[in-house]
Formats: C-alpha cells, sequence, structure tokens
C-alpha cells in the first residue's frame, strides 16, 4: 500500500496555514504544519518531507532563508509562497532553490495543482530510467545519466525543474519545442497556458550555460512559437 506524501508547509498567517493544510490534506496528503522558518526547519528534520510548502514574509527566519537552508540538506522540492508578483521576487527564490511559486491570494485548486504536479514531477525522476543521451562540445558538457552540468569544466548547479528542462531540450535537440510541449513534458498539463513560467526559467539556463546569455548560442527561441537546443560543433 502506497504512503501519502508528506508536505511540510511553513506560514505564520494562521488562517492561511489552515486553508493550505486543509486543501491539500483532502487531496490524499498528509501535512505537517510551522509558523516560522525555524520551526519549519526542525520540522523537516523531524519529517523528511516529500514536498515543502513556505512563504516568503515570516518573522525570526524567512522563507528566503529558509528555503536556502533546506535546499543544502535535500533537493526534496519547494513550492513559495509571495504577496508579491515581481520578478526579482519571484527569480531570488528560484536562484535559491525554490521550484514554484504561487502569488496570494490564490485558489485551493491552484495550491492543489501545483503541489500535486511537483509531487509527481519529484516522483518521476527518481523511478524513470536513465536517459543514454548527452551533449558535449569544447565548452559545454551535459551529462543525463549522471545529471551533471559543466561549463568550461566548472560544475553549474541546476534545481531538479531547470535540469529537467535542459534536458527536454537536448533530447529533442534540433527540433523545436512548443510552448505547450515544454509545459506539458517539464511541468505538467496544469501549466500549458503558462507561457511565462517556461520563458523565466529559460532565461534562468541562458544565464547558468550561455557564454553570452543576450545572444544565446545553445537555447534558442523561436519567435511564437517555442526553443529549440543547438548543438555547436563536436557533440558526443
Amino acid at each position: 500500500m502506497m504512503r501519502n506524501p508528506t508536505v511540510l508547509t511553513i506560514e505564520d498567517d494562521p488562517a492561511l496555514l489552515r486553508l493550505v493544510e486543509y486543501t491539500l490534506s483532502d487531496r490524499g496528503m498528509d501535512v505537517t504544519t510551522a509558523s516560522n522558518g525555524r520551526e519549519g526547519l526542525r520540522q523537516f528534520y523531524a519529517v523528511q518531507p516529500q514536498l515543502v510548502v513556505l512563504d516568503v514574509m515570516m518573522p525570526e527566519m524567512d522563507g528566503w532563508e529558509t528555503c536556502r537552508r533546506i535546499r543544502e540538506m535535500a533537493d526534496v522540492p519547494i513550492l513559495m509562497l509571495t504577496a508579491r508578483s515581481q520578478d526579482e521576487d519571484v527569480v531570488r527564490g528560484l536562484n535559491i532553490g525554490a521550484d514554484d511559486y504561487l502569488v496570494k491570494p490564490f485558489s485551493p485548486e491552484v495550491l492543489a495543482a501545483r503541489a500535486q504536479a511537483l509531487l509527481r514531477r519529484s516522483s518521476m525522476s527518481r523511478v524513470q530510467k536513465k536517459p543514454a543521451a548527452a551533449y558535449r562540445d569544447n565548452r559545454l558538457l551535459i551529462d543525463l545519466v549522471e545529471r551533471r552540468v559543466l561549463v568550461d569544466g566548472v560544475a553549474v548547479r541546476l534545481t531538479a525543474t531547470e535540469f529537467k528542462l535542459l534536458a527536454f531540450l537536448v533530447e529533442n535537440a534540433g527540433l523545436v519545442m512548443t510552448f505547450r510541449q515544454t509545459l506539458e513534458n517539464v511541468w505538467g498539463w496544469e501549466y500549458q497556458d503558462d507561457t511565462h513560467q517556461a520563458r523565466l526559467y529559460i532565461w534562468r539556463l541562458r544565464q547558468k550555460i550561455e557564454k553570452d546569455p543576450k545572444y544565446p548560442t545553445y537555447i534558442l527561441t523561436e519567435y511564437g512559437v517555442g526553443y529549440r537546443f543547438q548543438k555547436q560543433g563536436f557533440d558526443c
């Protein structure tokens, strides 16, 4: 018999904490709660959750620091809750290891769909057969078996979602992957119309692997259609 997934929710607003707990519990998840970052870290050690739902603005230890500390310990998916929709805040969360974000106020249905999508992607990444494909040229190495990326011999740290997006493009190198194909394969059908999500992660990947992110040579945009991974010179 399969265990229900365990979700740790860290939120200082009691009403929102109850809403998240009820919404996810109603979808068959075992929810553990904490009202601040320090308590959240203690609960993380204790329950070892499969997903963390984390508020940004909290007393004692904010969500940024809590996320950073959790990411140092584990690759568990992290869904951040923020009251501000500015890209700078979203990018900051993704840069320190968050996998997804929701802007308050949000509907319980959207919260549940995002949580289920993160759990499903995490589960699939653990059990799916390792891909044989890889890419290498004189600057970039992408090893899909060992899940590592090197630029000029230096390891590049990618989040689970960033790596899944890069792997999807590399496995389909030379082909244009539409926005919908990319979103459905990397994030799940719940995200099929969220083109901003794809653009944001493509921007982040370019910052990490392109020599000049403003003039990319690996991850190319087919305007109005989607993205294509372009091989450069020698590859394996």
